[in-house]
């Protein structure tokens, strides 16, 4: 027995986004993040006079918009990260019999995918969360997420920093190509405020927390008029320090390293910025010169949502030119940078303009270092 066509095309037919209530601006961050340092700076006023402390400088508006392009988070909670004595979220445990904060976030962004997709939960057979920080090592958020909407079939979770959802997207299409699942529901609940070192000026402006959600099926039972078939993926990896973070289980085993700064985000802006941009343009460059695309015939570019200067200078590789505002759609102005989530973003507001059968590039860039490629197709 031959497969149709469509069974062997498999398609994005429903996206979703959970964002928090609460915001955080740049004043209002910067307000904190200042008070901290001069709160700093008057308890250990003995040591910096004396040169053997570090005095603590101020952030402000200015420097976060020229470093990043951010003006504006979501986040699960802001009196604690705004509070400076604390400059961390207050997010309460919960009993094991409770959903967790990351599975609420997840459902609710599920939730709005399917209704898009116009899918019930007894037609998906499979649920990844990808995403860079899981709030547990187990059991698996995926298969809580799964219980929570009553999805039979499997779970699991994977993680690849920034490129979380891409590399996401693959395994998606993969399972679905195979025959192992039939639609599969991929999740990036990202709760970045949870990981991020406020108290560090290089990087307390960076990140957001938001979760989205993608519906990944064959062509052939897709229901949504608004479908995009994935024409390709493509993954890299290649290692780097320049983005880490050591925090887990095995952090308990040296008492030393407890509360240590590389517990928390850490990066090298600088290199990350001059290693990942020729990286990812070339990435993307090959990718669609196998695809036989012509780059003149790329209508949108979802790239990954972390440094403004970053997006315009690879899309400007890619390109050849710089490129026009709806081309490389920015939503990290808003959201700041939310990880894997920033991409998926970008394509769930920013792709109902293209016509059927112009194409775009959803494209994540981060920590690994990992990038992915994944061309799409509006049916």
């Amino acid at each position: 027995m031959t497969q149709s066509k469509d069974a062997r095309r498999v398609v994005i037919s429903g996206t979703g986004l959970y964002t928090p209530q609460q915001t955080i601006s740049n004043a209002e961050l910067v307000k904190s993040f200042n008070a901290y340092v001069d709160n700093f700076n008057a308890e250990n006023r003995a040591a910096i006079e004396a040169g053997t402390l570090e005095a603590l400088s101020h952030s402000s508006e200015e420097f976060i918009v020229k470093a990043s392009g951010i003006e504006s988070r979501y986040v699960i909670d802001k009196t604690g990260i705004l509070d400076p004595a604390r400059l961390c979220p207050r997010i309460p445990e919960r009993a094991d019999e409770e959903p967790s904060i990351q599975c609420e976030i997840a459902v609710a962004a599920a939730r709005e995918a399917l209704v898009q997709a116009r899918k019930t939960v007894d037609e998906v057979d499979a649920v990844i969360v990808a995403c860079s920080n899981l709030q547990r090592a187990y059991p698996a958020m995926a298969i809580e997420v799964q219980n929570a909407l009553g999805i039979k079939g499997f779970g699991f979770d994977m993680n690849v920093a920034c490129s979380s959802a891409t590399f996401g997207l693959q395994c998606a299409r993969d399972a679905l190509l195979s025959g192992s699942a039939r639609c599969v529901l991929v999740l990036n609940p990202e709760i970045c405020s949870g990981h991020l070192a406020w108290q560090d000026r290089d990087c307390h402006f960076i990140f957001g927390d938001v979760c989205t959600a993608l519906v990944v099926e064959r062509a052939e039972t897709c229901k949504n008029p608004d479908a995009w078939e994935i024409i390709g993926t493509r993954l890299q990896t290649q290692f780097s320090n320049n983005i880490r973070n050591n925090f887990g289980f095995l952090n308990r085993c040296d008492e030393s390293g407890i509360g240590a700064r590389d517990k928390l985000f850490c990066q090298n802006g600088r290199k990350v910025f001059k290693e990942v941009v020729p990286m990812v343009a070339e990435l993307i460059a090959s990718h669609l010169s196998d695809e036989s695309i012509e780059v003149s015939g790329l209508r949108r570019m979802w790239l990954h949502q972390a440094n403004l200067g970053m997006n315009q200078l690879i899309s400007k590789k890619v390109l050849g030119r710089d490129a026009e505002p709806a081309e490389a759609p920015v939503i990290l102005n808003e959201y700041a940078n939310t990880s894997s989530a920033g991409s998926i973003i970008a394509f769930h507001k920013h792709r109902q303009d293209l016509q059927s059968g112009e194409v775009g590039v959803i494209c994540s860039f981060g920590a690994g270092y990992s990038a992915g490629s994944v061309i799409v197709k509006r049916l």
